[in-house]
């Protein structure tokens, strides 16, 4: 799936009335959140209308991407004229169009799936990928066959793609009923009839919804009647049911008073939470859900028994936004409110401000996680490659902020951001130049276990789905296998005992489908008394770039890298160990963006052994000639300035003068450059020189540079 950390502001509303406890899947048309966008479906066998509105007066939509849940899938799919539509490999249809849908304006598509009464997935985005609203529908199904062109959603009230039902179906004398329709006219006034008797008037919503609560009279004779809709020019849909005599029971219990037993007053994505209570035996009770603004989002019916018990199991959606909510339940009389707050789960919670990026763009996410503790975030590039890692210090506020930048060469694909505090982790996945795809992630808690650990992998893929795992241990053999069912959000926290587990190198592997990763992990290592010998695979890198270190040292052992800026800071850390045969190579390090120009150290150390290898970070060559102090060195016989530089003319002289900050001159030097336009050369400060910033300045035969430093 496309596994995606959405803003608050998305709500699928048949799932968020779901986290007010209450659902019913005879209502079809789902809100988004203050029902910007408004979705309707209407189904006939396997055939499948589904309508948008663009309720939202401050953005047009240009793309729909719809998807089903994991028991159905799609066969074929139709557009109305100026939309096209594709399938991705993930089961995914992108309907776009070039004219967007404007504010008021509504479009049709028309699917087949391989089974009937899908519930459609939807999100309504900008050309751009900003997301407007999302929900689910629930298939309303119609009594005769359909196509696109039948449904309207304007004109006369009653239409040929209209349903109504009634709950509960098989009603009884002066019991109460629920009657629930679309697909009729917007905003029109209907009739509702038992045989030839008018029982009430009711007003559709904006979407030819309608829900309202009525009886059966006292006086109804028990025998099949029809049920009949009607608008002002005469249009009706009927259904025709068998009345039930007055039931002995419902008349012992009609006291039964209207009552919701408590519920949890914090509740969690993903979460199943049983409600229950009571109310007059055999009637409907109706609930409304208002969001922290206020707004209704929903309104659900559901029936209560015989004897006056109602219950329900609700599901919280895992994209359900977070705050208060309120519910309102009446059975037409009385009526109860309850509040409860839908919060985290997860001790880190961290969303991009979107779910794509272009190249040169800043990345940015924001969330919460533990205070007063160091969070540690690791980006990796679509190759599993480490593109960005920093520890950042949460403050006593929780909150998180991260801005990555990225430059228009890089690797366009899924990138996955790996957040950590200790065991708790998070995990998210965001596209650079293209939306992120489907992709199942592996991640060990850390390195090196010892026996006596628990190991905990942090697992991700599609939502609910069964993942393969398999250990292969340092002889490639099966060391061990199980079958993981990953939560509503896609993730698993797995713990693996290690006793049992020899010294060596261990490959954690899962598997869906033709879908597989893995990650590494040692247990029982130790840093090493062995020679370590360490090199890159070139001297020079410009800002931005990667680096690969290589190198040799005794068998399965620990060692630790640090990359250090020209000033000797540790702009990072990583852990990793050399293999059976002694080698190991890491690809993690990266010249920042910003870094300084000089000389760089990788320093590689296991024990007490350490090597060293000195890189150079140079600007873009673009920029010509560029001049430097690399080093400031004080020795018995004085200040010694390394002074260094490149981007010259090729095997010609570069005439260096240091100024004051007065602009006096306080000396001159004249340095050779090489063959690929570096030179390097030493100045001895002059023992009256106070301390102070001075200038270099630097002249070739075409360009010129200069630099400044500070003499302590």
């Amino acid at each position: 799936m496309i596994n995606m950390h959405f803003s608050n502001r998305d709500i699928i509303l048949p799932l968020v009335l779901i986290m007010s406890i209450f659902s019913v899947v005879s209502i079809s048309e789902i809100y988004a959140q203050s029902q910007l966008v408004t979705a309707k479906s209407i189904g006939f066998e396997e055939t499948t209308i589904i309508e948008f509105q663009n309720n939202d007066n401050t953005s047009e939509i240009d793309i729909f991407r719809i998807w089903l849940g994991s028991d159905f899938n799609f066969k074929s799919f139709k557009t109305e004229r100026g939309w096209t539509g594709e399938k991705t490999a993930q089961g995914v249809i992108i309907f776009s169009s070039s004219d967007p849908l404007q504010f008021g304006e509504v479009v049709k598509f028309g699917i087949k799936t391989d089974k009937s009464k899908p519930g459609i997935n939807w999100k309504a985005l900008t050309n751009n990928d900003k997301q407007i609203a999302t929900g689910k529908t629930l298939v309303t199904e119609s009594t005769s066959s359909i196509i696109p062109e039948k449904i309207s959603s304007g004109g006369n009230g009653v239409l040929e793609g209209s349903t109504f039902r009634l709950i509960p179906e098989k009603p009884s004398i002066g019991s109460s009923i629920r009657v629930t329709g679309d697909g009729f006219g917007a905003n029109q006034q209907l009739d509702f009839y038992i045989g030839s008797k008018k029982i009430q008037s009711f007003d559709t919503d904006g979407s030819g919804h309608f829900i309202f609560t009525s009886s059966i009279p006292k006086n109804q004779n028990a025998e099949r009647v029809d049920f009949i809709i009607k608008d002002s020019t005469g249009n009706e849909k009927s259904i025709s049911l068998r009345i039930g005599e007055v039931d002995d029971r419902m008349t012992s219990s009609e006291n039964v008073p209207l009552k919701i037993n408590p519920i949890p007053p914090v509740v969690h994505r993903g979460d199943t939470i049983q409600v229950t209570g009571t109310g007059f035996p055999g009637s409907t009770i109706t609930g409304t859900i208002k969001n922290e603004s206020g707004e209704i989002t929903t309104t659900i019916a559901i029936d209560v028994d015989l004897n006056g018990k109602w219950t329900y199991d609700a599901i919280i959606p895992i994209d359900a936004a977070f705050g208060k909510y309120t519910s309102e339940i009446t059975d037409g009389t009385d009526k109860i409110q309850k509040t409860w707050v839908v919060a985290s789960s997860k001790v880190i919670e961290i969303i991009p401000s979107k779910i794509k990026f272009e190249p040169g763009e800043t990345i940015t996410f924001n969330g919460t996680a533990k205070p007063n503790e160091d969070l540690e975030i690791i980006l990796e590039d679509p190759q599993g490659k480490e593109f960005y890692s920093e520890l950042i210090n949460i403050g006593s506020s929780g909150k998180i902020d991260i801005s990555i930048s990225t430059i228009a060469s890089d690797i366009e694909g899924t990138y996955v951001l790996f957040a950590s505090q200790g065991e708790d982790v998070d995990i998210v996945l965001i596209g650079l130049g293209e939306l992120p795809e489907e992709k199942l992630v592996i991640k060990s808690d850390k390195l090196n276990y010892s026996t006596s650990e628990t190991m905990l992998l942090e697992i991700q893929g599609p939502s609910s789905a069964t993942i393969s795992l398999l250990i292969v241990d340092p002889s490639d053999k099966n060391k061990f296998s199980d079958t993981i069912i990953l939560g509503p959000d896609g993730q698993s926290n797995y713990e693996i005992e290690l006793s049992g587990y020899s010294s060596g190198i261990y490959t954690a592997v899962i598997t869906r489908g033709n879908s597989q990763t893995s990650d590494i992990f040692s247990v029982g290592l130790l840093t090493g008394s062995g020679e370590i010998t360490a090199r890159t695979t070139k001297n020079t890198y410009q800002p931005g770039e990667s680096i690969l270190v290589l190198g040799e040292s005794s068998k399965n052992v620990l060692l630790t890298l640090e990359l250090r800026d020209p000033d000797g800071k540790i702009v990072k850390t990583k852990e990793t160990f050399t293999n059976k045969d002694g080698v190991f190579s890491d690809d993690s390090f990266r010249i920042p963006l910003e870094a300084m120009i000089g000389t760089w150290i990788i320093h590689a150390k296991s024990g007490p052994n350490f090597d060293e290898v000195e890189i150079t970070v140079q600007a873009d060559s673009e920029e010509g000639l560029v001049v430097y102090v690399d080093e400031i060195q004080s020795l018995a016989t004085g200040k010694f300035v390394k002074i260094k530089g490149y981007g010259a003319s090729i095997s010609q002289n570069v005439i260096l003068k240091i100024l004051d900050d007065l602009n006096n001159e306080i000396g001159e030097l004249t340095a050779r450059t090489t063959g690929i336009g570096e030179y390097e050369i030493l100045w001895g400060v002059p023992g009256n020189i106070p301390p102070g910033t001075y200038t270099i300045t630097a002249v070739d035969p075409v360009d010129e540079a200069e630099t400044t430093f500070v003499l302590k």
